[in-house]
């Protein structure tokens, strides 16, 4: 039975469509007939974390796939099938991959815990503690290792996303997308650029995954 936030919500979304054909009448009618954004965003499905509105960008601008820990897992057919489209289809030239500190996958990777289902998915990030032990275990604290591991999974995914076939052809052709790290703080809202190298962990990952784009 709807509540009162459930009708509050369809209000809301009445409201945004007049606001919004008040300052552009012919907004819908353009969004309707395509899309052709820039950026691809792989992001976690924290609900303090939406994309267009971190990134201060309307309807339109990013095509957006988001899971639990912001993994690209290369079993994961949602998450290749989302970087084909994006890159071989929408022609998008830049590929985020934002995870945010305060990671609720990131603490639960961590716990010796039984997570049910959950358990298998964060085994990802479980991997990138252990590629990443010794730096993690010399810092000086639980909340320092947190968020640094935050950090070094970000790391890992835009190498996964490199990984990936459409990217390395794309690439190859026309020269673009770029891949690039994010970290959102949820404490002043700001965005963290990790200044991935793009090229060097492109180069990288091919002469140690032996990916191409043949």
């Amino acid at each position: 039975m709807p509540t009162d936030e459930y009708r509050q919500v369809l209000q809301n979304n009445r409201d945004w469509v007049a606001r919004t054909m008040e300052e552009d009448p012919s907004f819908f009618e353009t969004l309707a007939a395509g899309q052709s954004p820039d950026f691809l965003y792989i992001g976690c499905a924290d609900s303090r974390v939406p994309a267009n509105t971190i990134m201060g960008l309307r309807p339109g601008s990013v095509f957006v796939h988001r899971n639990v820990g912001n993994l690209v897992v290369n079993t994961d057919a949602n998450a290749q099938a989302v970087i084909q489209y994006a890159v071989e289809h929408l022609h998008v030239r830049h590929v985020i991959v934002c995870g945010h500190y305060g990671c609720g996958a990131a603490h639960a990777a961590t716990e010796h815990a039984d997570h049910g289902l959950l358990h298998g998915w964060l085994g990802e990030i479980r991997d990138v503690y252990r590629f990443h032990q010794d730096e993690l275990e010399a810092l000086p604290d639980e909340e320092a290792r947190h968020r640094r591991l935050i950090e070094l999974n970000v790391w890992e995914q835009c190498a996964n996303v490199i990984k990936t076939s459409a990217l390395q052809r794309h690439y190859e052709e026309f020269g673009f997308p770029s891949v690039h790290g994010w970290v959102y703080d949820l404490s002043d809202g700001l965005i963290k650029d990790l200044a991935i190298p793009f090229e060097a962990l492109r180069e990288e990952v091919q002469r140690l995954h032996h990916v191409g784009p043949g």
